[in-house]
């Protein structure tokens, strides 16, 4: 067994099931997304990304702009909440959480992307 391939599948693997569980609820209600919830998300999206550089094959290209997509899209929300509630001191509103969450809808489809090529990358290599 390959460790390097075990860190690499747990971050990739955990960046999806992270951002997905603060993307589940209701989209416009702010009870339901934690913003520990997206940090995690990020900083995990972050290792995972800094996990794919060096494959040099067009499969590690791939992965690495899935991950770079989730990267900027959780950015982006992090940074919408952040101007919205500290800079501007407005109270998180439906509006502006269901913007939030779509952005997270985008990483997590590009972390769904991930794993899929992931996991038929493994199959491949078994055959």
């Amino acid at each position: 067994m390959n460790l390097d391939k075990v860190y690499f599948a747990f971050f990739i693997v955990l960046a999806l099931t992270l951002n997905f569980g603060f993307f589940m609820g209701d989209i416009d209600n702010p009870a339901h997304h934690h913003s520990m919830e997206l940090i995690a998300a990020i900083i995990i999206n972050l290792i995972a990304t800094v996990l794919k550089f060096g494959d040099r094959s067009q499969m590690g290209a791939v992965l690495l702009a899935t991950s770079l997509v989730a990267n900027v899209q959780l950015i982006i929300a992090a940074t919408v909440w952040a101007v919205v509630v500290f800079a501007q001191g407005q109270p998180m509103t439906g509006d502006i959480m269901s913007t939030i969450v779509s952005l997270s809808g985008g990483a997590l489809l590009a972390n769904l992307v991930s794993v899929t090529l992931l996991v038929s990358e493994t199959v491949v290599a078994r055959r």
